[in-house]
């Protein structure tokens, strides 16, 4: 893991320091004439051969139609189990290019250059890869770590600043999980970090990375129920992402809405206080989150919502699992949530 200005440099050493004679770069076509073609120029000289694929932008590339295009490609380079994947890009090219090189030849060394917010503090640590089905986002993955993750913070100058503070709520995430700390230290600087004063960023990206780096050690593939605190915010957030419409709703706005709704379920079945509730929703609304569905979306029902939710890859034995919150820094999972309180809360959020 290189976290830092510069982080492409150390990358293109260890990359080369494996042996590896062949990359082929998956990259964002957002990016593909700046990081992914510095990265690409830096590999050929260091003696690697280097093949840079370009996937489009947004969320809706997270398809089975570009998994067998990206499949077909490496098929003609022709690439072997020598050959080493890197994705460059957001959460959507580190998702997409992780389960390609997971499932080709039954599984390619992969390295992980997120150039987004979201993807520096969360999708690219732990190994998570998906595409997203009709049905639901995520539904079909594998777990397939990363050789090395390098988080540039030069690349984050550039980014738009809707994808930016999208980033921010998952940042906001760690907080409220795990780290009370980091919760306290975001509310005091969040103007640095809205002006991504460079020490700031780095501090923050940081500190979740190291967060999240615990909780993958401790349960990597899910299966004592820690790494699943990761996933507050998102039981509402993916369900409202996916039925918007993949990319109407950038991920990190998606989760904001369902950190929201979370935290109103842990309100109204006593799990935590108004002061906390309302220092999450203030700090979320300074990084103009959103705290409710916006205005403009398609029409979706809560009706809609809750059924998508338990096609949700979360969902055990057919209930629906919450991550709530019962204080700034600690959550637990509650399966048992009266349905009623949660169709209250969801119809609100969209009304």
């Amino acid at each position: 893991m290189v976290v830092g200005p510069g982080a492409l440099r150390p990358l293109v050493k260890k990359i080369a320091a494996t042996g590896a004679r062949r990359v082929v770069v998956i990259a964002d076509a957002a990016v593909a004439a700046g990081p992914a073609a510095a990265l690409g120029a830096a590999l050929e000289s260091a003696g690697v051969a280097t093949t840079t694929l370009t996937v489009p932008s947004g969320e809706r590339a997270k398809s089975a139609a570009e998994v067998v295009h990206l499949w077909e490609a490496l098929a003609e380079i022709p690439a072997d189990r020598a050959t080493h994947v890197v994705a460059v890009g957001g959460g959507v090219v580190g998702d997409l290019a992780g389960f390609v090189a997971a499932t080709f030849v039954r599984g390619l060394p992969v390295w992980q250059v997120p150039t987004t917010l979201v993807a520096q503090v969360d999708s690219s640590i732990g190994g998570k890869t998906g595409i997203n089905l009709a049905a639901g986002k995520n539904l079909v993955g594998a777990f397939w770590q990363p050789l090395g993750v390098a988080c540039d913070a030069d690349t984050l100058a550039t980014l738009p600043d809707r994808e930016y503070r999208s980033g921010l709520a998952e940042v906001v995430k760690y907080g409220v999980i795990l780290d009370a700390e980091l919760f306290a230290w975001l509310e005091a600087h969040a103007e640095k970090v809205l002006a991504r004063d460079t020490a700031a960023v780095s501090r923050m990206v940081v500190r979740c990375v190291d967060l999240k780096a615990r909780v993958v050690e401790e349960d990597e593939q899910e299966r004592t129920g820690l790494r699943a605190i990761l996933n507050y915010g998102h039981t509402v957030g993916h369900a409202l992402e996916t039925l918007a419409g993949y990319g109407t709703l950038l991920h990190g706005e998606a989760v904001a809405i369902g950190m929201t709704a979370a935290a109103r379920i842990a309100l109204a079945t006593g799990r935590w206080g108004v002061e906390p509730a309302r220092r999450q929703a203030s700090l979320l609304a300074r990084f103009d989150l959103p705290l409710a569905a916006p205005r403009g979306l398609p029409p979706i029902a809560a009706a809609d919502i809750l059924s998508a939710m338990v096609r949700d890859k979360k969902t055990l034995h057919g209930k629906v699992r919450f991550v709530l919150p019962t204080a700034i820094g600690r959550v637990e999972i509650a399966d048992d949530v009266d349905a009623a309180i949660v169709g209250q809360v969801v119809a609100d959020l969209l009304s």
